[in-house]
């Protein structure tokens, strides 16, 4: 097996225009009240990895373009469509009568562990994830169709924003890929 590490000009990665008209992966990612910038980069990446349909940006979370946000982002703001919308429950409310499944990414009662949670076929999916601190607002939460949880197995039960996005956006865009095959 080759093992030759690829160069950059080898993986065939798409234009701001070719990721523009891709089919994108049914999920919407909203990040309520995240403060770093650099969090908020990492999400876009991670996004644009995953053809991810839309971010919206609420509260407190900050808008692009930003120096600390482009720095983690490396141009995935300019791929991803991005919207800023202040009332993450005003926005909840208008996805449900688009007919989107919103889901907040937290620990709480009767949450589905990820591991657990399969989309139906079809459905597009919101995604919430929370402040660095204060995870996703409890109003929010009680305003969610569901919870998904990470399972976590250690002491401390807490992982980076960052890495929570990619961990259930991977698991999501598996079990999505899976089922369109």
């Amino acid at each position: 097996m080759n093992k030759r590490k690829l160069r950059n000009s080898e993986l065939d990665r798409k234009s701001v225009e070719e990721f523009k008209q891709a089919e994108k992966t049914p999920i919407i990612v909203i990040l309520d009240n995240v403060r770093s910038l650099n969090n908020i980069g990492s999400v876009f990446r991670t996004a644009d990895a995953f053809l991810i349909k839309k971010i919206y940006l609420c509260g407190i979370t900050a808008k692009p373009p930003h120096k600390d946000i482009q720095k983690t982002a490396l141009g995935a703001t300019e791929t991803v469509s991005w919207e800023y919308v202040e009332n993450t429950l005003e926005l909840i409310e208008k996805l449900k009568r688009d007919g989107i499944k919103v889901y907040s990414v937290e620990q709480a009662e009767g949450a589905i562990m990820l591991n657990d949670f399969h989309p139906k076929p079809g459905e597009i999916c919101a995604i919430i994830f929370g402040n660095e601190v204060k995870g996703v607002q409890q109003k929010v939460v009680s305003a969610s169709d569901g919870v998904i949880e990470i399972p976590q197995l250690g002491s401390k039960h807490s992982l980076n924003i960052s890495v929570s996005t990619g961990v259930v956006l991977w698991d999501l865009f598996s079990k999505m890929k899976t089922a369109r095959s």
